[in-house]
């Protein structure tokens, strides 16, 4: 399998501390990596270094082909990297449908096909981003990140804090984009069952550190228990 991202000996500091010790992951296209690790761990600062938004040290990130080492946020974002953050983070002041046109650009993705993947959000297109539900909320992240039409998604903790039946709109949704799509996608979340359903691979951090990287089908219960407190 072609690897679309590459991350290898990753490090990065803020301010004096050091938060990641040496990351090393790989997405390929069209796989579904999971991100794993106790709170703490890096995970979260993994992600923001991918994207360019946490200050890296050292190492390489190469995605599609190209590093990222030097380059900026917006332009990680042209390349095909698409975010969906912890804590959802819309713009309230702006209607559903503006929020998904907002940095939206041409591909299989547009308002038709989100409002397929997320029917709530057809209906609601006219509605303030404020006036939606916490799980609706996250949709909405999550088919703003679509919008852009990216080669990778990223989801960061994607379903915490919602009601189980909205858990399970957006893992079903997760599983669509796996089967339907092809879209490569790199995930934490701490729902192992979950995450075991739909990913293929797992890399587990440890102290800012990988300890562990492999297919899923592989974590045992001695690798669980031991770094995942489960």
């Amino acid at each position: 399998m072609t690897a679309l991202l590459t991350a290898s000996n990753i490090t990065a500091f803020y301010g004096a501390s050091q938060a990641l010790f040496g990351v090393d992951l790989q997405v390929g296209e069209g796989e579904v990596v999971a991100l794993m690790g106790r709170n703490g761990m890096g995970k979260s600062t993994t992600i923001r270094t991918i994207c360019r938004m946490a200050p890296q040290k050292s190492g390489k990130i190469i995605f599609a082909g190209q590093s990222l080492n030097r380059l900026p946020s917006y332009k990680a974002a042209q390349l095909g990297i698409g975010l969906v953050p912890e804590g959802r983070r819309c713009f309230t002041n702006l209607t559903v449908e503006e929020n998904l046109i907002a940095a939206a650009r041409e591909g299989f993705w547009s308002l038709a096909t989100i409002a397929d993947l997320f029917p709530r959000l057809g209906e609601r297109r006219g509605q303030s981003a404020r006036s939606l539900s916490g799980g609706e909320q996250q949709m909405l992240a999550i088919g703003r990140a679509l919008m852009t039409n990216p080669k990778l998604l990223i989801l960061d903790e994607a379903t915490e804090g919602l009601a189980p039946v909205v858990r399970q709109e957006i893992w079903a949704a997760i599983r669509r984009l796996k089967s339907e799509t092809g879209l490569a996608i790199l995930v934490i979340d701490k729902s192992l069952k979950e995450l075991s359903s739909v990913a293929d691979h797992a890399v587990i951090l440890e102290r800012g550190k990988t300890v562990w990287a492999g297919a899923t089908a592989d974590l045992n219960d001695d690798l669980t228990h031991r770094y995942l407190g489960v």
